[in-house]
């Protein structure tokens, strides 16, 4: 299993499940500003249209293309099916945002050999690191 640091240096597309329109809140900064250092942002909510300049899908099923990243800002009795989705489109990694801990979605990843990290923040780690995808 890779590390959440080496996690996020592998990625390029990270699919955010329960990406909000609201500034307010760690679902619209934490994405906005992983896009701003580079990294694609697929945001997921069935409740809008477009975030971050994107268009947003329904579900993990609906996005068209692969991802290497399946960031998920949900409740943690949500993220047994998200994670059971991540692993249906062969997402090779979950990332559960901080303070969502589900011992269930850990088994379920680690049953389908995917990285699961729980109970972590993608901008701190990102800040950590020093990472950019940008040129």
């Amino acid at each position: 299993m890779r590390t959440p640091r080496q996690i996020l240096a592998d990625a390029r597309v990270i699919a955010v499940v329960g990406a909000s329109r609201n500034p307010a809140k760690a679902a619209y900064s934490v994405p906005q500003q992983m896009q701003r250092y580079g990294w694609r942002i697929i945001p997921v909510n069935p409740e809008a249209d477009e975030l971050f300049g994107e268009k947003v899908y329904r579900s993990l099923a609906d996005i068209p293309h692969p991802v290497d990243l399946v960031d998920v800002f949900r409740p943690a009795q949500d993220a047994v099916a998200v994670v059971r989705d991540a692993v249906a489109i062969g997402a090779p990694a979950v990332w559960l945002q901080l303070g969502i801990v589900s011992p269930e979605a850990r088994r379920i990843a680690e049953a389908a050999g995917i990285d699961y990290v729980e109970d972590r923040c993608l901008v701190i780690e990102r800040a950590a690191g020093n990472l950019s995808r940008l040129s």
